[in-house]
């Protein structure tokens, strides 16, 4: 299959395509500014909560005759540019296929190596979120704003989060709970030399992810991590940019005062370096102006950079609080954890968090609503520093493949650390409502993670999808979930190029991710809660049909609440959604025949902990049978904290392949 790196196939078309659309903008533009100016948002609203009410009104009163008068002025010239654009939209590509040429730009694309399919496996990690990328004026309408801005910050968060290194520390000792300076120190300057190189057997884990600021570093940051890698241990097949600590379990993970002094020498004098911070930012500071020294996640603060997140296995032992808060160096929030043996829930295998930073080392993203074409470009030039291969643009325009009018894209996002082999888009033809006017539907690719030793090739199977959105669609949504299957299936067969008697690939992995607009435990989901989708498809947040597990958390952010400081800051967020009062009041939580989602004060009486519609499934159907295939974590990301009105998710899959397997 050819993929498509151009939306049309001459330079005629495309020409001819870019003189239409110059003559329709302008009136586009001018629309947008004009609705928008009487939609404002909460945070526009308490930022003119001190300016005369008149003011705001006055600058309406002033603008609005000139949009009008403007936007009539361009009509006749966008009436052209239609009949010019609207017929070429049969010769456009359902996609682009954006590749990174110059890998020096990429700190995270330079990192990886073939996987070769030995030793203990691979871990692969998965990302998914819905940013509301959509025209400004209607963007408001869910309370977010400034679209073009905001592309280019969700992009810069991104990559910031996902390219920080990945750092584990293993200490020898079951009964010790704390982390001690010297052990947190070591993450802040990995290159500790032999005080933090010590090689014992490892009885606690601690996973320690810290926000790696790679915007103007180039190749000195990969060249960095592979000293960092080399140097610290010897990390698994799966783990790249990555740095493993082995601490001496004689005096229970603690180090001595010389060593400790030692790192934290090294851990102040790399601090500066990592804090630098790019001055280009365009989005609008939330509206805590008098944001406090100890808030951080925001790129906009000094302690952007500094440690997030810490994750503790010791069994179902609890962490010393006061010890974490009177030794870490730097901020951290500490996420406790069960073992791998001993798990409170019978049929839980793997690790669960709210994360304020997206994982490290992510490999695949999936987004949804980048409807806005401008914007789409500014968060692919983001996304680039980190992702060499991107699918964006992705849909179909005016009539064409479909049975209705569409005006935006399908609004789906692809971006992956490995190379696509194959790419395949549908559009759902059931659309109604306002949905009809997008090309909602799904994206399937496959990529080339690796190969073996006998050049077979590895490869995986990635969709992406958006569901019909409105309410009471439930018919809609099992068609669309009948489709996304079936089209799956089709397309898996047309790429495949192997036999049971000549595997010339390996599947390692399938896995959908996207917006379902359902959730678990809503009353009026039940017929896509029973959807056969998840007899073959496995649901990592789910018991069963309505019923989902006790750490699951809603994705779906309460828009009024979307600029309070408590949740402003992604730090904030993670904060307040670790306690069930505060996700009680910025969750939106599911809906049932008695009770209104709208109505806080009736939330206690719903179940589960708020609407969970951004989704993430595998399956072990289809894939190399001697392989096995299980989470290794799933986490739900505030680090979009202001930016979208969705939380976004991600999980990490190991793919274990049997051989010299612990």
């Amino acid at each position: 299959m050819v993929l498509y790196t151009s939306p049309f196939p001459n330079s005629f078309l495309s020409v001819l395509h870019s003189f239409s659309w110059g003559l329709i903008f302008p009136c586009y533009w001018l629309a947008d500014r004009l609705v928008a100016s009487f939609v404002p948002t909460t945070y526009e609203k308490r930022q003119r909560a001190d300016d005369p009410c008149y003011f705001h009104a006055l600058c309406i009163i002033i603008t609005t005759p000139i949009y009008l008068a403007l936007l009539v002025a361009s009509l006749p010239f966008a009436l052209i540019g239609f009949l010019l654009w609207s017929p070429l939209q049969s010769a456009r590509r359902p996609y682009i296929y954006s590749r990174l040429e110059d890998k020096s730009h990429a700190n995270g694309a330079t990192l990886l190596t073939e996987w070769k399919a030995a030793g203990n496996g691979k871990s692969f990690c998965f990302g998914s979120a819905n940013v509301c990328l959509l025209p400004d004026s209607l963007a408001r309408f869910n309370n977010v704003f400034n679209t073009q801005a905001r592309a280019k910050e969700i992009g810069r968060r991104i990559r910031n989060g996902a390219s920080r290194p990945q750092i584990k520390i293993y200490i020898d000792s079951p009964t010790n709970t704390s982390i001690s300076a010297a052990s947190f120190s070591s993450l802040v300057s990995p290159q500790g030399g032999d005080s933090t190189n010590r090689t014992v057997n490892a009885g606690i884990k601690r996973t320690t992810s810290m926000e790696y600021k790679g915007d103007n570093s180039g190749s000195n940051n990969g060249e960095d991590s592979r000293e960092d890698k080399g140097g610290a241990g010897e990390p698994n097949e799966g783990e790249e940019n990555s740095c493993i600590v082995r601490i001496n379990g004689e005096d229970n993970g603690h180090m001595s005062d010389t060593e400790t002094g030692t790192i934290n020498g090294q851990a102040h004098a790399s601090g500066p370096a990592e804090a630098s911070l790019e001055g280009d930012t365009e989005i609008s500071k939330p509206p805590n102006d008098k944001q406090k020294d100890g808030d951080s996640g925001s790129l906009d603060s000094y302690s952007a950079s500094r440690e997030s997140l810490v994750k503790v296995r010791v069994g179902d032992g609890t962490v010393d609080q006061s010890t974490v808060n009177n030794k870490l160096l730097y901020k951290a929030s500490i996420m406790k954890k069960t073992s791998v043996r001993k798990k409170k829930h019978t049929d839980e295998t793997f690790d669960h968090e709210i994360s304020a930073f997206f994982p490290a080392n992510l490999d695949f993203l999936c987004l949804q609503e980048v409807f806005d074409k401008r914007a789409a470009e500014k968060l692919k030039e983001q996304l680039h520093h980190y992702f060499e291969y991107i699918v964006y643009d992705v849909g179909v325009y005016s009539c064409h493949g479909c049975c209705s009018f569409k005006f935006v894209n399908s609004g789906l996002l692809f971006a992956s650390r490995y190379p696509v082999m194959d790419a395949a888009y549908h559009c759902y033809p059931n659309g109604r409502g306002t949905d009809s006017l997008a090309s909602k539907g799904a994206l399937f690719l496959k990529v080339q993670v690796g190969s073996t030793p006998q050049d077979q090739r590895i490869v995986g199977y990635i969709s992406c999808t958006h569901l019909q959105a409105i309410a009471g669609d439930t018919t809609v949504r099992c068609e669309q979930l009948d489709m996304l299957q079936d089209w799956l299936s089709e397309f898996r067969k047309s790429t495949s190029s192997s036999s049971t008697a000549n595997p010339e690939e390996l599947v390692a992995f399938d896995v959908i991710c996207g917006d379902l607009n359902f959730d678990n435990c809503s009353s009026e989901d039940k017929l896509e809660q029973q959807h056969s989708l998840f007899t073959h498809y496995k649901d990592p947040c789910r018991l069963g049909p309505g019923e989902d597990k006790p750490w699951a958390i809603g994705t779906l952010l309460d828009p009024e609440g979307l600029y309070d400081e408590e949740v402003c800051t992604p730090d904030n967020l993670q904060k307040v959604l670790e306690s069930e009062e505060g996700r009680k009041g910025y969750l939106v939580y599911p809906t049932s025949k008695n009770h209104s989602s709208s109505q806080k004060g009736r939330k206690a009486s719903l179940k589960g902990n708020g609407r969970r519609i951004d989704y993430m499934l595998y399956t072990e159907e289809g894939l190399y049978l001697e392989w096995k295939v299980e989470v290794e974590e799933f986490s739900f990301i505030t680090q979009l904290a202001g930016l979208t009105d969705h939380l976004p998710v991600a999980m990490r899959l190991m793919v274990s392949t049997g051989e010299d397997d612990p």
